[in-house]
């Protein structure tokens, strides 16, 4: 729970393409949680650690720089999980540089087990931290950690 003497963190919470469709895989690679009880999970979360949490998802690569454009100045923290965006993506990883709060990348999959391409996250470069392969426990995890560094960051440490 946070201090009732502090303003409560708000964090963005950005899935970039196909995440919309989680729990639909049949292999099964994103784990069985439909999208809609994922985003329930995190604002589960994010009410229990007293955390303001707007989720989003967009296919669409510009959306996603306009709300990370949209969330300075107005969000502490970020929790992005670009999905295939994450591997070519030099603009967002501008948008996410250009942001002045903590961040905190976050994937379902263990990237570093799938195919050679998942390797390098362009993204990584503007993180505080990732979280790979714990699926939507890791999506728990990642608000959990953004909050955190936000709540680090604001007593100076």
């Amino acid at each position: 729970m946070r201090d009732t003497d502090t303003p409560p963190i708000t964090v963005w919470f950005l899935n970039g393409p196909n995440a919309n469709l989680y729990g639909l895989d049949a292999n099964k690679t994103y784990g069985s949680d439909s999208f809609p009880v994922l985003q329930s999970r995190c604002e589960h979360k994010a009410g229990t650690l007293g955390v303001q949490l707007r989720f989003l998802q967009s296919n669409h690569e510009g959306q996603l720089i306009d709300w990370l454009q949209e969330a300075r100045g107005v969000a502490d923290g970020i929790v992005i999980n670009a999905a295939g965006l994450t591997y070519t993506s030099i603009a967002i990883l501008d948008a996410l540089l250009a942001f002045p709060g903590k961040i905190i990348e976050a994937h379902m999959s263990n990237i570093w087990k799938r195919e050679p391409f998942r390797h390098h996250s362009f993204i990584s470069k503007a993180a505080d931290g990732v979280i790979a392969g714990l699926g939507g426990d890791g999506y728990e995890f990642a608000i959990e950690a953004v909050a955190r560094l936000v709540r680090k960051s604001r007593q100076g440490a």
